[in-house]
């Protein structure tokens, strides 16, 4: 069963919603291109989350461990992606990671 490319996936368990290919309006409409860049190069890398986050992969590949889960969530270059606040996990990069990001404040 294929998804559809513009309809956000989550995992329940895991919280972080993924969105593959958003268009070019949303991403406008979101204003991608003012917040922050941040980027890594590939590697192990852990993090907690104290606020959610929106980010915009602009290139890489990683897989996402949450802390106490087995699952993992894997996303990349062109994905939309929204990590819960309070989430701890481990990034695992294969690719090195170049993304536009946001906190959210409330």
């Amino acid at each position: 069963m294929a998804a559809i490319p513009s309809r956000p996936e989550s995992s329940s368990n895991i919280g972080i919603i993924i969105e593959n290919n958003p268009s070019d309006s949303k991403l406008s409409e979101l204003g991608i291109k003012s917040w922050p860049k941040w980027g890594c190069p590939p590697g192990k890398y852990t993090f907690k989350y104290d606020a959610e986050e929106t980010c915009y992969l602009l290139k890489g590949k990683v897989k996402v461990f949450p802390k106490g889960s087995s699952e993992f969530v894997e996303f990349g270059a062109g994905d939309l992606v929204i990590i819960p606040k309070g989430i701890s996990c481990t990034w695992d990069v294969s690719v090195a990671i170049d993304k536009h990001y946001k906190f959210d404040s409330s």
